[in-house]
């Protein structure tokens, strides 16, 4: 079956009580505003840089971990918060755990059976605070969830009917990325916009011996079959498509159309195929998320 906005019943928003992190909540309370689902409200409180420190006194490390227990809850609060106001009608849960950030969201995500989680890629760094963009990285190769990652330079408009009017569906054929394009077409059929999907020939790994059109028609062939599943896809749902094939590296074919057609929300898979003639999609995804001005929507395979 395919997934529709019906399927978010929860929706995760870790925070370390950082700008970035606050920037990630906005855009996951857009998303559970527009499939009417309860907000988890998360942060962890991770004591192994200072429990690592041999030096320091017992009185010292119970001051310490009372301090970052102060600052999980605060930030916890504050998002909350954030949330209460800005959608009051949504049910707001709360919660601060020990751990290890990127094994304390998979976790409670399990536990929970959470169906999306919305994130920022930058955090704080020091002692007392964790670093959310490793977090969210980590949190991206872990997690068996959808994971919305907003970047810092992302707009602070929310998403709705009004501000999504393109989301981009880059396609490698693989199964991973079949189930990327199946939630990006619900998601744009939520926002009621338009659809593009984009296909990347990548003619690096080829040997300049062959001829440049025997390589861009051998790679070709499989760009159309994998658009046309998309298409295929799109008019099931009753989605406007435009399809397109582009060489160059994938992650900067995606970039570029992004950013040469007002993409607001690009949706990718974080598994696809690998070898000689696929480009490995994580790895694409992981470069995607680092380099856009966007939100992505990050597709684990297992996100039936």
């Amino acid at each position: 079956m395919s997934p529709t906005t019906d399927a978010i019943d929860s929706v995760l928003l870790p925070t370390d009580g950082s700008d970035g992190a606050l920037a990630g909540a906005k855009r996951g309370v857009d998303l559970a505003a527009m499939a009417d689902a309860t907000v988890h409200v998360l942060s962890a409180v991770d004591t192994s840089a200072i429990e690592g420190v041999a030096s320091v006194l017992e009185s010292d490390l119970d001051e310490q971990r009372a301090a970052l227990e102060a600052d999980a809850e605060s930030a916890v609060e504050s998002v909350s918060s954030m949330v209460r106001d800005r959608r009051p009608d949504l049910e707001v849960t709360t919660a601060t755990e020990q751990g290890t950030p990127f094994r304390v969201i998979d976790r409670y995500v399990d536990e929970h059976d959470i169906d999306a989680v919305a994130m920022g890629t930058k955090g704080r760094t020091g002692v007392r605070r964790v670093v959310l963009g490793s977090v969210t990285e980590n949190v991206l190769r872990t997690v068996g969830a959808p994971i919305l990652v907003v970047p810092p330079a992302a707009s602070d408009e929310p998403l709705t009917e009004d501000t999504v009017r393109n989301v981009l569906l880059p396609t490698d054929g693989s199964d991973g990325a079949a189930v990327a394009v199946d939630w990006g077409l619900a998601l744009a059929a939520a926002f009621d916009a338009m659809t593009h999907a984009v296909y990347s020939v990548d003619t690096r790994r080829f040997s300049p011996r062959r001829a440049p059109s025997e390589v861009l028609s051998e790679l070709e062939r499989p760009g159309e079959d994998a658009l046309e599943s998309v298409r295929e896809r799109a008019r099931e749902r009753g989605c406007t498509l435009t399809g397109t094939v582009a060489t160059g590296p994938p992650a900067r074919v995606i970039l570029d159309y992004a950013d040469g057609n007002d993409i607001d929300l690009i949706a990718m898979g974080t598994h696809g195929r690998s070898g000689l003639e696929r480009h490995f999609l994580g790895s694409v995804t992981e470069n995607v998320v680092r380099n856009a001005e966007l939100p992505v929507f990050c597709v684990p395979m297992n996100a039936t």
